[in-house]
């Protein structure tokens, strides 16, 4: 006879992951500063999105889009407050350019590849704007291209993994 669990509460899921992703970002400076390894190097707020987008629903993944960057630079002024905006903004685009992809595409690996492509495009555009007009003093892009991009091929990979394990409970 096989034993049938429940499934988990959205809401417990959601709890659990929103407290997650807070404690990731709370501790990421003192993990980076133990490994010496730079750790945002991964977008762990992306991490955190696409969590989001897989395992809960898209109320939490925008509440997480809004609310990380902001907690990120309340425990930490880092990033500053315009750079964490722009943050915001970016994880906000990737989320609602993913659900309207993936309500278009069958290919749910393309869908969040170029979620995630065209999201990086508004920002460094966003960001170069505001390089340019002397409101952000930056260098335009922080991480290497290289590991954006191993990053985005590992989280397409991931959604396309699970996704679809998991679509049937979303609201």
């Amino acid at each position: 006879m096989e034993l049938i669990l429940p499934k988990p509460n959205l809401a417990a899921r959601s709890v659990i992951l929103n407290i997650a992703g807070f404690a990731f970002i709370y501790f990421m400076p003192a993990l980076s500063h133990l490994t010496a390894l730079p750790l945002y190097y991964l977008e762990p707020m992306r991490l955190m999105i696409i969590l989001g987008l897989v395992h809960t629903n898209r109320t939490n993944t925008v509440l997480l889009g809004l609310s990380l960057p902001a907690f990120s630079f309340l425990i930490s002024s880092h990033p500053a407050i315009l750079k964490a905006s722009l943050i915001s903004i970016e994880l906000l685009a990737n989320a609602f350019l993913f659900f309207w992809l993936a309500g278009k595409m069958k290919n749910l690996f393309a869908g969040a590849a170029i979620s995630i492509f065209l999201s990086k495009v508004l920002y460094y555009s966003l960001k170069g704007l505001m390089i340019y007009s002397g409101v952000m003093d930056a260098s335009l892009i922080a991480t290497p291209l290289a590991i954006q991009l191993v990053v985005t091929v590992l989280l397409s990979l991931y959604i396309w993994k699970f996704m679809p394990s998991v679509r049937e409970d979303r609201r």
